[in-house]
């Protein structure tokens, strides 16, 4: 007699399995066509244009023209011997090296005075994120009337306590160095209201754990709880800043048009100058290429050497 309960025990049932893989199917198909414009606009509007432009750093292409030829490596070895780029790169460098660590440092200091404060603060929000909110070109314009060498706001505060009028963009010595000073007015709230919501974010037990331990004063409470729980604020505040001040063009541009004798030339104003003023769209490509490989480069190593110490709740 066979035993019909032991031969069906054994038999697969192949409609569960069948049931069981149509719907990851589906739910598979059904990501892929939601995720699909997202994948063809970032092939459009990213993906695209990087690798025309990687393409077109290898050609001897001009603006207008109405043919280009391959060229190779060309254009690089044009820039490594042109003493313009080296200029600009280490200019770039120096406005970096300057306003990134103040930029950090004051937002950082002017979070904490605003979040100890117990009035007003809406109010010192508003007036430090302000130059934030400005255009920067609108806010070069007033900077450049204030910077002024005769009847500039400036001068006129430093004539009443007796110092000299200066032409402080007109001189190859102190002209980065104001733009400088422009570069930090301008990141500065941006970086506060990011320490702003990193303070907001620290629990605030913490601190009354660390005063039951024997943290009594200010800097004590800041150097055990509130620096080590900023770490992923300041991790990503330095990293924005410091692609940000790569990024400096418009009071270049405005203020300055890379001089006096080219002190204050940066990359990405050479960029322009090469690619619209003097119509050298492969080598303003190429000069594209390096400033991007330069700040993607800098971001890994910032990130690889902070995050090691960073502390994520």
């Amino acid at each position: 007699m066979v035993d019909l309960t032991a031969s069906s025990a054994t038999i697969p049932d192949t409609r569960t399995t069948t049931s069981a893989k149509a719907p990851r199917i589906g739910r598979g198909g059904a990501a892929l066509a939601m995720s699909a414009p997202a994948i063809v606009l970032m092939l459009l509007m990213l993906i695209g244009p990087l690798c025309a432009v990687i393409a077109l750093s290898f050609t001897d292409y001009q603006l207008g023209a109405p043919s280009l030829a391959w060229i190779g490596l060309a254009n690089y070895q044009e820039m490594l011997d042109d003493r313009v780029f080296w200029i600009a790169l280490t200019n770039t460098i120096v406005y970096v090296a300057i306003v990134v660590p103040l930029a950090v440092g004051l937002g950082l200091g002017i979070a904490l005075l605003i979040e100890s404060g117990s009035s007003l603060r809406s109010w010192y929000r508003t007036i430090y994120f302000l130059p934030v909110m400005a255009t920067l070109i609108a806010m070069s314009i007033v900077w450049d009337f204030m910077l002024h060498p005769q009847f500039g706001l400036i001068n006129a505060l430093l004539a009443s306590v007796g110092i000299e009028d200066y032409s402080w963009l007109q001189d190859r010595r102190t002209a980065l160095y104001a733009l400088c000073a422009i570069g930090i007015w301008q990141a500065l709230g941006f970086n506060m209201v990011l320490f702003l919501a990193g303070l907001m974010s620290i629990p605030r037990h913490l601190y009354d754990a660390a005063e039951i331990d024997g943290a009594r004063s200010g800097w004590d409470k800041f150097r055990l709880v509130t620096w080590p729980m900023l770490g992923p604020t300041t991790l990503f505040v330095i990293i924005i800043t410091s692609i940000r001040g790569f990024q400096v063009f418009d009071t270049v541009h405005v203020l300055t048009k890379g001089g006096p004798s080219k002190s204050t030339e940066v990359l990405i104003h050479r960029m322009y100058v090469e690619g619209f003023e003097f119509f050298r769209s492969g080598y303003g490509a190429a000069l594209t290429i390096v400033f991007l490989a330069f700040v993607l480069l800098l971001t890994l190593i910032k990130a690889q050497l902070a995050g090691r110490r960073v502390h994520y709740t």
